[in-house]
C-alpha cells in the first residue's frame, strides 16, 4: 500500500507543515435505545421535545509529535412533548420514560504542528470540534430517523462561548483547564 504526504498549501513555503491536521474521524461510541418500543410508536401524538447534552473533550495521545485526539459526545434524550393541562390551564411538563435515547461520542486524531502553547486549547476546543460536528449532527439525524423518530437536526453550536464558559467554570473552581 503506497502513501502519498499531502499537498503543499498555496502560498506556503516547500516543507512547511500545516498547523492543524486531521489525521482520522471516527465513530467512537454510538447508541441508540427506544425502551417502550415497538407499543411506543402507536401511543406517540406530538412531536417529541428532546434534550440535547454536548461536551467536547481532548487529550494528547503522543507527547512528541503534538498528536491529539478530539471528542465530541452528544446524548439526546427524547419525551413526549406536554402532559394535559392542569386546572389552571398551564401545560405540565412530565418527562416520564425517555422514548429514545441517542448517545453518539465522534471523535478525531488531529496533529498540531508549531502552534504557540497559548493556543493548543482554543484549537483543540474551538477549532477541532467544528470540523468534527457537521459529521456527528448528520449520523445522529441519521440514527434517529432510522430509529422511527423525527429526525434529531442540532442547531449550530458556539463553540468559542462553550469553551469560554468552561473556562470560567474551572477558574472559578480553582482549577486550571488542561486539553
Amino acid at each position: 500500500m503506497s502513501q502519498t504526504a499531502p499537498a503543499p498549501q498555496a502560498g506556503a513555503p516547500a516543507g512547511a507543515q500545516a498547523p492543524l491536521v486531521v489525521n482520522i474521524q471516527y465513530v467512537k461510541d454510538l447508541s441508540f435505545e427506544v425502551p417502550g418500543a415497538p407499543a411506543i410508536f402507536s401511543q406517540l401524538k406530538a412531536q417529541p421535545q428532546v434534550n440535547i447534552n454536548l461536551d467536547v473533550g481532548a487529550r494528547r495521545l503522543e507527547e512528541a509529535q503534538h498528536v491529539y485526539e478530539v471528542s465530541l459526545v452528544i446524548r439526546a434524550e427524547a419525551h413526549e412533548g406536554t402532559a394535559p393541562a392542569n386546572g389552571n390551564g398551564a401545560a405540565q411538563s412530565d418527562p416520564g420514560a425517555p422514548l429514545f435515547v441517542a448517545e453518539l461520542t465522534y471523535a478525531g486524531v488531529f496533529t498540531l504542528n508549531g502552534l504557540p502553547d497559548n493556543a493548543v486549547e482554543p484549537v483543540l476546543l474551538v477549532e477541532c470540534p467544528r470540523i468534527l460536528f457537521p459529521f456527528a449532527r448528520n449520523i445522529l439525524s441519521d440514527v434517529t430517523r432510522d430509529g422511527g423518530f423525527p429526525p434529531v437536526l442540532l442547531q449550530p453550536i458556539d463553540f468559542v462561548a462553550l469553551w469560554q464558559a468552561r473556562r470560567a467554570q474551572v477558574q472559578g473552581a480553582g482549577q486550571t483547564v488542561t486539553a
